[in-house]
């Protein structure tokens, strides 16, 4: 049986500027996925491809790292903050992190945790910063400050360097405290910073990672990398009991797999950041655009005159960040196209004159 292009439902010129994960799926994704769909293969993570996940990872992230595949970054988010800490443990993190403000209270409910919010300028902890909540320790009355965690890059767009990541290591560790890193976008970090993926994770001090692989190209999966083993415990059973199990993981592995061992993670993420200093550079100097933040990765905040965005998100969907100040996100992905940046713009330019 042949596909029938009727059935497509939408169209596939269509571009938009507001998520990584609006875009597609990586040709050679599907590829993997392919590959790995003929004959039988044991389930539940007994397959080939999440023996050969393991080697990859460990080639990235050093020995002693340990790699379990999950659907989402919620569920991995959750699932390594729950290996890390007691019932009584809480986490300390920003308020702007993606766990505190857009996973639906899955840390709590699902996870049994409570955040320690910090307000931050930029979207980064710094080790300053972690002791606002930090502090407690042997008071019943207080959920006990026993993990940091931080996203590279940030939801504001911001980078940690490799030194500010080993500096709030060593300052949590100091206190008796673990470091997760939310990796949802840990590629698009990478290549801006131009090291290795291991050089602010293990080699910096994290003990456990969510790995991002959806917004880089992947259908669906991430996955939990645990990094220091003395770090967590129980991930196998926490990942069935949380519903991040999958019974076909080698769908999940190889599409991490051929992401991490061909060298596409790093090319797609570099993709992706470039568009948005090409997006950044293109409308910095128009009349009316305030850019509100820098674009160290693969997003670009910006505040317009009221009326243009609503009149942009026609012709291109993005989302409101601040309602309040009236600033906007673009995000850039591996499939955004020089004629996407440069059509975006002159849309918005062609908007800022007939406003003006």
């Amino acid at each position: 049986m042949n596909f029938d292009p009727a059935l497509r439902l939408h169209d596939p010129a269509l571009r938009g500027f507001a998520s990584d994960n609006y875009a597609g799926v990586h040709p050679l994704m599907l590829e993997a996925i392919a590959a790995a769909n003929e004959g039988h293969q044991i389930a539940y993570g007994e397959d080939l491809y999440t023996a050969r996940l393991q080697q990859v990872m460990k080639e990235h992230f050093g020995e002693a790292a340990e790699a379990f595949p999950v659907f989402n970054g919620t569920g991995a988010n959750v699932l390594s903050l729950q290996s890390m800490l007691p019932r009584w443990g809480a986490v300390v993190c920003t308020a702007t992190a993606h766990i505190h403000t857009d996973e639906n209270a899955a840390p709590e409910r699902i996870g049994g945790l409570k955040l320690l919010t910090v307000e931050t300028p930029d979207g980064k902890l710094t080790p300053e910063l972690v002791d606002r909540e930090a502090w407690g320790w042997g008071d019943e009355h207080r959920a006990q400050p026993l993990a940091v965690s931080i996203t590279q890059s940030t939801e504001l767009g911001t980078l940690y360097t490799v030194d500010e990541v080993r500096a709030i290591a060593e300052h949590a560790h100091a206190h008796g405290m673990r470091l997760h890193m939310d990796g949802a976008r840990l590629s698009n970090a990478a290549a801006a910073l131009g090291v290795p993926l291991r050089a602010f994770t293990t080699d910096a001090g994290v003990d456990v990672l969510s790995y991002g692989g959806t917004k880089n190209g992947l259908l669906y999966g991430e996955a939990v990398v645990v990094l220091n083993p003395e770090a967590s415990e129980g991930l196998s059973y926490l990942r069935k009991m949380d519903m991040q199990l999958s019974s076909k993981m080698r769908f999940v592995s190889a599409q991490l797999v051929a992401l991490l061992e061909s060298g596409l993670w790093l090319e797609s993420a570099s993709h992706a950041n470039a568009m948005a200093a090409r997006l950044r550079a293109a409308v910095e100097r128009m009349p009316g655009v305030t850019l509100t933040r820098p674009t160290q990765a693969n997003a670009v905040f910006a505040i317009l005159p009221p009326g243009v965005a609503d009149k942009l998100r026609e012709a291109f969907r993005f989302y409101d960040w601040d309602n309040a100040t009236g600033e906007v996100r673009w995000m850039c992905s591996f499939d955004t196209t020089e004629a996407d940046v440069d059509a975006f713009a002159m849309a918005l330019k062609r908007l800022l004159t007939t406003h003006g």
